[in-house]
């Protein structure tokens, strides 16, 4: 069996076939040369002819203990709509020095450990894994993420300090992020509505968030008939910090009444921060001790659990009526955080109407944050938003790149 003849059995290059094998004492070079004589432009265009060529090499998965390269004369073209550019070759993507196969080996470890594992066991530069994944994850998105989207959910992530912000935005039908902007302002945000086409923001029906005024502002702005819903989460991070803030006050106030070091103020405040039914004995006697002990810790506490029980409402249609009903009791219960919280919740009233209507919360967004930290952290930190946002798109974005050996 002729050498040639072995590597095209081993190889199996897509669209070419092996000519010549020169063999080196660290390096293997293949030469190649295409079954088919048009020549392809980058932009799916096919020429009959090109005007000159030069030699150049695309690096191969290793072979055992030696470095592989695939070696082509490879030809310009003249496109009528690109102008001059080089033919495309079907064994790499355009513009690229490594082969598909090497660059989706890249992929798929980048996205199960740190880069600097990934070079030293392709034996490549770290700075060639960072340019591999830019690359070839602008090819990969798919750009119909964007066709059927009717819920979304937005937040934002500081990804290195001081305050460097991503804004993200999630798909809650597929559980991905289908886009992230740099920044957390008005025109993050409403830089990828304005991606959309007029019909794709008329099918968005609800956006979640948090409280934050510039989201707000931007889906209100380029979405005026979307539902806008506020996170169960960050309503009642609001009223626990109310609660604390009833409980600080009684505590400083009244000493004699609540004589306990600084653990058990801590467990006190976490026992009234924690939900009623999820209390054990031991925690249970303990809020049923402070509230009974200070009328504006129980008054306070229980309207925690009040706004607490509204969120899972059997008959959402009612919603609106006891909300309101809540955000009377608070006014009308002369404690200053209530009051306050009373008025905020009036100000955001539709918004936690829609969300208790709707069953929509913010809790994908912040699982994505948590792995957007554990993506972040694996990488030791990530300098540029443009490397960050590559690995975000490569492991929550929808993309699954295989290796070649299981395809």
């Amino acid at each position: 069996m002729r050498v040639s003849t072995a590597f095209n059995r081993l190889l199996q290059i897509p669209g070419a076939s092996v000519t010549d094998v020169a063999i080196g004492e660290r390096d293997v070079e293949v030469t190649l040369r295409p079954h088919k004589r048009l020549l392809l432009c980058p932009c799916g265009k096919r020429l009959r002819a090109g005007y000159d060529r030069r030699r150049r090499r695309w690096r191969h998965l290793d072979l055992a203990t030696h470095r592989l390269w695939l070696v082509y004369e490879i030809r310009r073209l003249n496109c009528p709509d690109c102008g001059v550019v080089t033919e495309q070759v079907p064994w790499s993507r355009p513009g690229a020095r490594h082969t598909r196969d090497f660059e989706d080996t890249v992929l798929w470890l980048a996205a199960r450990t740190d880069r600097t594992t990934v070079a030293t066991l392709l034996r490549c530069a770290w700075e060639t894994v960072t340019a591999i994944i830019n690359r070839t994850v602008d090819e990969l998105l798919d750009e119909r993420r964007l066709g059927e989207i009717y819920r979304l959910g937005v937040d934002e992530i500081c990804y290195r300090h001081p305050h460097k912000y991503l804004t993200i935005i999630g798909d809650h039908a597929t559980g991905t992020v289908i886009d992230v902007q740099p920044g957390r302002g008005v025109d993050s945000l409403a830089a990828f509505y304005d991606r959309l086409t007029p019909d794709q923001r008329s099918d968005i029906e609800a956006v979640s968030m948090d409280g934050a005024t510039a989201f707000r502002a931007a889906t209100e702005a380029a979405l005026p008939d979307a539902a806008i819903c506020y996170d169960t989460f960050h309503v009642m991070q609001w009223t626990n910090r109310a609660l604390d803030e009833v409980f600080s006050a009684a505590v400083a106030t009244n000493r004699a009444d609540f004589d306990m070091s600084s653990g058990q103020w801590r467990k006190a405040r976490t026992a009234l921060r924690t939900g009623a039914e999820r209390l054990n004995p031991t925690r249970h006697d303990l809020v049923a001790t402070i509230t009974a002990q200070n009328h504006d810790i129980g008054t306070a506490w229980r309207l925690k659990e009040q706004l607490r029980d509204l969120f899972r409402i059997a008959h959402p249609a009612r919603s609106p009526r006891r909300l309101r009903r809540w955000i009377q009791r608070a006014r009308d219960s002369g404690i200053r955080p209530f009051e306050h919280l009373a008025r905020r919740l009036e100000q955001h009233f539709d918004g936690i109407i829609n969300t208790i209507k709707l069953g929509i919360t913010n809790g994908l967004i912040e699982g994505i944050n948590a792995k957007i930290r554990l993506i972040n952290a694996r990488g030791y930190g990530h300098h540029t938003a443009k490397s960050l946002t590559s690995m975000i798109y490569l492991m929550l974005g929808g993309i699954s790149p295989k290796l070649p050996t299981t395809r």
